[in-house]
């Protein structure tokens, strides 16, 4: 494969168009944390554009001028005041803008079926750039990738500022305003701070600020395992105790997934498509009704949970942990806007010891996630936050005892819902930032009918024993 390392053609800071009005945002129990993490690196890979980059480089920055405007804290800085409080004070220092050649590299040379090219490492600037330095460095960074028949456009924000809601809604909005829609911002970002994740506890830092909680430079493999929308629905069936019948009608209204519409029968809450299933296939139906409806995405996760936890031949009586980042802007009350600019996220543990986990079914690994992520409501947010109050302290991310997975993203987040003027995305990838073993992201396929792409990262031996595993693998789609 060619080099994979772009020649820097330019590098400039870019402004808002308009002053900003909002002054200092203080930093929330669910931003704080994320000071000791490295900038969030997420980028898409595009067609090649129907504009000459001479034209196209210009335009680009003129849209990004804009989006700033709609969101300035990206523009700011971060500052800590006398009494130890962090802010997010938006000064419009601006952010910075890099062009970048790499036509030595073709589309085709990137989206390798295996492991995930390392051509896009070289794609995202800031590279294991921890949140804290945003005292002093911008918040935000854009790079554009001149390929042989395409373009990568790869930012690189500061994860105290943003998370994955947060990061996404300007993504599309920068490629709405590029693309000249004559149409308002579909999604206006919400800049309150009136929740219970603003606090009055202080999170005291070592002098220089803090450091990434893991060893960046261990060994790891990275690959993109892709899910089908049939795939999953049969592991969902599975982890629903019930038969796939893959020309019923029943089985087919599975595609609604985790939307199903809810009706009583017998007194019970059930799904609609519950109790159609029942009436077409022969399953037992007290199952259907006294047991809660696994989700199509936490069946993924206990299939992913099941296989690494085999993968890494750990002791049966090892305790396992099942690391899942959930939203929370509609967990509290009253609930946060959707597009609650920020962080609005808590990590929910789920733990079992690995004797359990590869003996046990799926429908009860499944069963463990469902259970802790249900539990995560308005009383729960409020107990992590007054658990961090407590002792205010830097997320510890990685996996220090060798049994750990971490999922972040989510299927859910709309990856593909941009076009910056010529075509949807090919791919959405990630840089370096924030990988260690067992660090897994979910993305959404990119067809846009219920498939997940999961970005798994695991130590070589671990990733290779995965790779053999035929429960894991029987549902992986053969193409990406």
């Amino acid at each position: 494969m060619p080099s994979s390392a772009p020649t820097l053609l330019s590098k400039c800071t870019v402004f808002p168009d308009q002053k900003s009005t909002l002054g200092r945002l203080k930093l929330s129990v669910s931003d704080l944390p994320m000071l000791s993490c490295h900038y969030i690196q997420k980028g898409c890979l595009f067609t090649e554009p129907s504009d000459p980059f001479h034209t196209l480089i210009p335009h680009l920055k003129s849209a990004l001028s804009q989006t700033l405007s709609l969101f300035p804290p990206l523009a700011g800085r971060l500052t800590t005041d006398s009494d130890g409080y962090v802010y997010l004070t938006c000064n419009d220092a601006g952010v910075d803008f890099l062009h970048a050649n790499a036509t030595g590299l073709y589309i085709r040379d990137l989206l390798s079926p295996l492991d995930v090219s390392e051509s896009f490492k070289e794609f995202f600037t800031f590279d294991r750039k921890v949140s804290y330095t945003g005292h002093f460095s911008p918040i935000l960074a854009v790079q554009v990738t001149e390929l042989a028949d395409g373009v990568f456009i790869g930012c690189a924000v500061n994860h105290a500022v943003t998370d994955g809601t947060s990061f996404w809604n300007f993504f599309n909005t920068f490629a709405q305003v590029c693309r000249k829609v004559n149409k308002s911002v579909r999604n206006v970002p919400d800049f309150r701070r009136e929740s219970v994740l603003i606090s009055d506890a202080v999170l005291r830092l070592p002098e220089g600020g803090p450091q990434v909680t893991f060893d960046a430079d261990a060994p790891l493999r990275e690959r993109i395992f892709s899910f089908s929308r049939e795939a999953i629905q049969r592991l969902k069936a599975k982890a629903n105790n019930r038969r796939w019948t893959e020309n019923n009608s029943a089985a087919e209204l599975m595609r609604k997934q985790s939307n199903d519409h809810h009706i009583k029968e017998n007194g019970k809450v059930v799904t609609i498509l519950e109790s159609l299933f029942k009436s077409a296939v022969n399953s037992k139906p007290q199952t259907l009704t006294e047991t809660v409806e696994i989700s199509s995405f936490q069946s993924v996760c206990a299939l992913l949970w099941r296989a690494v936890t085999r993968a890494r031949k750990l002791p049966a009586t090892k305790t396992t942990t099942f690391r899942m980042a959930v939203n929370c802007r509609h967990r509290i009350e009253p609930k946060l806007n959707p597009y609650y600019f920020g962080n609005a996220i808590q990590s929910v543990p789920t733990y079992a010891s690995a004797g359990d986990v590869i003996s046990k079914d799926l429908r009860w690994c499944a069963e463990q996630l469902n259970k802790n992520v249900k539990a995560h409501d308005d009383a729960m947010v409020r107990r992590f936050v007054d658990d961090w109050e407590s002792n205010p302290r830097c997320f510890p991310l990685g996996n220090p005892d060798g049994a750990s997975i971490t999922m972040g993203s989510s299927p859910r987040f709309p990856m593909y819902d941009n076009d910056f003027g010529w075509g949807r995305p090919l791919a959405v990838r990630s840089g370096r930032a924030n990988k260690f073993d067992g660090k897994i992201s979910a993305f959404p396929g990119r067809d846009g009918s219920g498939t997940v792409d999961l970005e798994v990262v695991l130590a070589p031996a671990t990733m290779a024993a995965l790779e053999s595993d035929p429960e894991f693998m029987l549902y992986v789609s053969s193409q990406l």
